[in-house]
């Protein structure tokens, strides 16, 4: 984990993206969609299965942004260039990505909020850690106070999670693009939560990348025990306890209790990665295709998983639906497979994922059209 590419860090972008398809092929995989999905909260063993993914990889896939962004004002500030300057350019892309990307494939699409995430902490990075420390907590005071009201509200019955006259269907991809337009706000209900929730995680990640939680050092090594047992010991016990709870506590489950594990996730994987050989095998190596290509990975999955449950797709999900967490775990596994070997694939022949590649581009066009002697790498 010393010089050049931290190893780690494409695993845990690898982990984290295939963990976060975990939480969403019960999405794709519920007979009703999404809206049925959002209204059943399924069995007890089901409630438990989805311990194992629900919130804590999108927990550490917003940890891996803020460390992203780290890295990114880390380079600009070793090159001598104003920060955050064109990194705002890639908020916008971003922002843009998101929006195509919650209009033509995914209902849950977490883009647009990382995008609006990144734009206050690209101004944060590079303040004190004093500074970025009252953010943070700032951040994460409000949203405690947004879950402590949604579960007292749920606990009195005077909040519910879904609406039942909500119902889109799956029946034809148009008519899906135009219930995301018409139902727009009802989906992006959960940036109440995302957005101080990520900026805390970006914050976190910018902090604990600062002080050495993928470094090879003892001070590296330190920081990843405590984050791997303050995380598990703390997280794993208050999920399952908030998960058997019952839909009341579901806000308490996703948006705190599962940010917890997510940094023990962190603090153990990356712990894994350094003790393992130098040679990967071919898990490890997908798994870091899947890392380097996260964002093509991310919509792939989505696409993937789309076209086999959808009805304008194969239409798995009404005919093998009622299987409940066999079937779910199984579309996991299969779509999981695909992403694993087309990564690799594709890294092994070129740089960056097909998505990277584009973005890249367009990333670069205006700088080369507006400084057409600057060399921007």
């Amino acid at each position: 984990m010393g010089g050049g590419r931290i190893a780690a860090l494409d695993v845990l972008r690898g982990v984290a993206i295939l963990g976060t398809l975990g939480m969403n092929a019960w999405v794709f995989t519920h007979p009703g969609g999404p809206a049925g999905f959002m209204a059943d909260p399924g069995s007890t063993g089901d409630a438990l299965l989805r311990v194992l993914s629900n919130g804590k990889f999108l927990g550490l896939l917003s940890i891996m942004f803020g460390i992203g962004l780290a890295i990114q004002h880390r380079s600009a500030v070793r090159r001598g260039r104003r920060w955050p300057g064109w990194y705002l350019w890639r908020s916008a892309l971003l922002l843009l990505e998101g929006l195509l990307h919650y209009v033509l494939i995914f209902e849950f699409d977490v883009l647009v909020f990382y995008a609006l995430v990144s734009v206050p902490v690209a101004f944060l990075v590079g303040r004190s850690r004093r500074v970025q420390l009252g953010w943070a907590v700032g951040a994460g005071v409000l949203h405690l106070s947004f879950v402590g009201l949604l579960t007292l509200g749920l606990l009195a019955g005077r909040a519910r999670l879904s609406d039942p006259t909500f119902v889109p269907g799956t029946d034809t991809w148009p008519g899906q693009v135009r219930d995301r337009l018409e139902f727009f706000w009802a989906f992006r209900a959960e940036g109440v939560f995302v957005l101080p929730l990520g900026t805390v995680l970006f914050l976190a990640g910018a902090l604990l990348f600062g002080a050495g939680a993928l470094e090879g050092s003892a001070r590296g090594r330190l920081l990843r025990r405590r984050l791997t047992a303050w995380g598990l010991g703390l997280g794993v016990p208050l999920n399952l306890a908030t998960t058997l709870a019952g839909p009341a506590w579901f806000a308490v489950d996703r948006y705190v209790s599962a940010p917890l594990v997510a940094f023990g996730l962190l603090g153990g994987i990356a712990a894994l990665v350094e003790r393992m050989r130098a040679e990967p095998g071919w898990l490890r190596r997908g798994v870091t295709a899947v890392g380097r290509s996260a964002l093509s990975c991310y919509i792939a999955q989505n696409v993937l998983a789309s076209v086999l449950c959808y009805q304008w797709g194969l239409g798995l999900a009404r005919r093998w639906g009622h299987l409940g967490a066999w079937f779910t775990a199984g579309t996991w596994l299969v779509v999981s497979a695909v992403l694993l070997l087309g990564a690799s694939w594709w890294m092994r022949r070129f740089d960056r994922g097909p998505v990277e590649a584009l973005w890249e581009r367009l990333y670069r066009a205006p700088q080369r059209l507006l400084s057409p002697r600057e060399v921007f790498r």
